[in-house]
C-alpha cells in the first residue's frame, strides 16, 4: 500500500545510464591513446575530466540514496552498482596516468589490444544498463564481456610472458608490466560490472 502511495525514484536508472556513458567515454579515449602516443597529453586530460565527472555523479549517486524514501531497487545494490561502474572509470584514469608516469612513448600491440577489449567491454556494459529490467538481455551482454575478459587474460599471459623472453631490458618489463596489469585489472573490473548487473536484473524481474 506504501509503494503505492509514494512514488518510487527512478531517477537512478537514468544516473547509471549517464555512469555507464561516462564509461564508454573514458574506454574510448584510453583505446585512442594506446594508438595515438602523439597526443598522450591531451588525451590524459580529457580521461581525468572524465573521471572527475564521474566521481561527482557516483557521490550525486549515493546522496540519492539517502535522500529517497522508496528506492526502485534495493540500496546496497544502487550503491554496488554505481560503485562497480566509478570503480572501472579510475582504474582507466589511472592506467593514463601510468603511460604518462613510466615515460610511455611507443605503441606496444598487447597494450593497444587489451585497450579495445576495454572498449568494446563498456559498449556492451551500457548496454545492459540500458537493460537492468530485462534479465535475458542483461545475461546476453555479461556472456559478451565474458568472453572480452576471456580474450583479454590471454592478451596479458602472451604479452607479459614476452617481455622475459631473451635478455630483456629490466627499465623495459618494469614499465610495461605495470601497464600490462593495470589494463588486464580493469578488464576483470569490466565483468565485476557484469555480474553486479546480472544479479541485480534476476533479483528484480
Amino acid at each position: 500500500m506504501l509503494n503505492r502511495l509514494i512514488p518510487r525514484d527512478e531517477q537512478f536508472f537514468d544516473l547509471f545510464n549517464q555512469l555507464a556513458e561516462h564509461l564508454k567515454t573514458a574506454a574510448a579515449l584510453l583505446d585512442r591513446l594506446f594508438a595515438e602516443p602523439h597526443n598522450t597529453t591531451d588525451l590524459v586530460r580529457q580521461i581525468k575530466d572524465i573521471e572527475h565527472q564521474a566521481d561527482v555523479l557516483t557521490l550525486s549517486i549515493n546522496t540519492r540514496i539517502d535522500k529517497s524514501f522508496i528506492t526502485p531497487i534495493d540500496r546496497e545494490d544502487i550503491h554496488l552498482l554505481a560503485s562497480r561502474l566509478d570503480d572501472v572509470i579510475d582504474r582507466l584514469d589511472g592506467t593514463a596516468r601510468r603511460v604518462v608516469m613510466l615515460h610511455i612513448n611507443e605503441v606496444r600491440e598487447p597494450a593497444r589490444r587489451m585497450a579495445h577489449v576495454i572498449c568494446e567491454a563498456a559498449e556492451h556494459i551500457a548496454t545492459a544498463v540500458m537493460a537492468v529490467k530485462k534479465p535475458a538481455l542483461v545475461s546476453a551482454q555479461a556472456a559478451e564481456i565474458k568472453k572480452l575478459e576471456e580474450e583479454g587474460d590471454a592478451i596479458y599471459h602472451e604479452a607479459v610472458g614476452a617481455l622475459f623472453a631473451g635478455s630483456p631490458d629490466p627499465l623495459e618489463v618494469i614499465r610495461w608490466k605495470e601497464v600490462y596489469e593495470t589494463l588486464e585489472i580493469a578488464i576483470d573490473q569490466c565483468m565485476g560490472v557484469a555480474n553486479a548487473l546480472q544479479s541485480i536484473s534476476i533479483k528484480n524481474a
